[in-house]
């Protein structure tokens, strides 16, 4: 269940987008798993993708028709199926799906992108995507967020918003996201699919920066398992229906639509942890005194990601020495262990690689227990810190990925 995660009963509609959903039985009947969003006219749109060596085609028609600087009128969002490891086959039938998505919007087939998120190396059912696309087009809706964060679930257990307004100049702007991921969630782009729209003016350079700056402060400080999705998308619409100039770097609203941005993909990135598959714990990781900011974000990594440490945090035991193996294995040229110290929120267990003759177990122990908690860092190297969130690997985790396909 998902650790201290609500389901948000508001998400603001943004000016300048419209979204509607529709049953496609794409992994099984029964259920909203399509998702269509259209953009008016002159929106901008950036877009962060997985490294994956494997990204899946609706990543690679992505940053081809980003590439070739078309006008982005919609978004085609499919759940149940990754289309992922599907060749050239699965590459035409995202051509064909989001054709038909652009048949139903008015537009170019081209300005329309595709993801999709669920189950690797399986064709898509391109008949019956096509056939629901018209029906999700006629219940398109301002208003539609709500129905839009659950179509895009796939073992989420909570559905995952997150909206904002601020005022600016040039009148009040809102920023609304979803997002969808709990498993396969490791920091090398964003978390599995992420959607933030804004009616801000951003210019598109703006829309880029902005996006690129709040996914390494968000979904990049993230994990749950430590892999990497092959369909990993993060996009940032800009409609720019508010205003009638636009915002670039140098613009006095910048700062104040990019801290609205950067809120809303933080409160995602962390609703992705929440509901981490299995999770029982959400964990800050918090390392400071490094020499350089990767320094330390290795070291939140190594800790973040090692089962040992996770697998502990599950049964509330506070085996501090999982956390220093860790630290020790994160490959830091130069660590001297004589600095380190780490605590358990405020409870101290080491300082300058002495135990502390203070702690008691329970006490420990009473931290761990908590569903929320922070393991503290300190490498005595330098001035540098980063925080990365994570959770625990429960039974659950093992019993969900291994029932996946089934």
């Amino acid at each position: 269940m998902a650790v201290n995660l609500q389901i948000p009963s508001l998400l603001h509609p943004v000016h300048g987008v419209r979204l509607g959903v529709a049953e496609a039985a794409i992994k099984k009947p029964g259920r909203k798993d399509l998702l269509l969003i259209e953009l008016a006219p002159g929106s901008r749109v950036a877009g962060v993708f997985t490294r994956n060596a494997f990204a899946a085609a609706p990543v690679a028609l992505c940053r081809e028709r980003l590439a070739a600087g078309r006008a982005i009128r919609g978004l085609l969002i499919n759940a149940g199926n990754a289309n992922a490891a599907t060749g050239a086959g699965g590459l035409e039938d995202a051509r064909l799906t989001t054709a038909a998505a652009a048949q139903a919007l008015g537009c170019e087939a081209d300005q329309v992108l595709p993801f999709s998120t669920g189950v690797i190396g399986q064709r898509l059912p391109v008949q019956r995507m096509k056939d629901a696309i018209p029906a999700a087009a006629t219940v398109l809706s301002a208003g539609g967020w709500l129905d839009a964060m659950r179509a895009i679930m796939t073992t989420d257990t909570v559905p995952k918003g997150a909206t904002r307004r601020v005022a600016t100049s040039q009148g009040e702007v809102t920023v609304t996201g979803i997002a969808k991921g709990v498993g396969m969630i490791h920091p090398d782009m964003a978390t599995m699919l992420a959607f933030i729209a804004t009616d801000a003016r951003l210019s598109g350079p703006a829309t880029k920066r902005v996006l690129t700056d709040a996914v390494a402060r968000s979904f990049n400080c993230v994990t749950v398992d430590g892999d990497t999705s092959t369909n990993d998308s993060c996009m940032l619409l800009a409609t720019a229906q508010v205003g009638s100039a636009d915002i670039d770097e140098n613009h006095a609203d910048y700062a104040v639509v990019a801290a609205a941005v950067e809120a809303v993909c933080l409160e995602l990135a962390h609703a992705v942890v929440r509901d981490g598959e299995g999770a029982t714990k959400f964990v800050t990781v918090h390392v400071g005194g490094a020499a350089t900011a990767a320094e330390a974000r290795q070291v939140a990594l190594s800790v973040a990601h090692s089962p040992l440490v996770k697998t502990a945090l599950f049964a509330s035991d506070a085996n501090w020495g999982r956390i220093v193996m860790a630290i020790g294995k994160a490959g830091v040229t130069g660590l001297q262990a004589s600095r380190v110290s780490v605590a358990l929120d405020d409870v101290a267990l080491i300082d300058n690689g002495e135990p502390r003759p203070d702690y008691r177990e329970e006490r420990g122990a009473a931290v761990v227990a908590k569903p929320e908690f922070a393991i503290r860092i300190g490498l005595g190297r330098g001035d540098a810190q980063t925080t990365v969130w994570t959770c625990d690997f429960s039974y659950d985790y093992v019993k969900i990925n291994a029932e996946y396909r089934t």
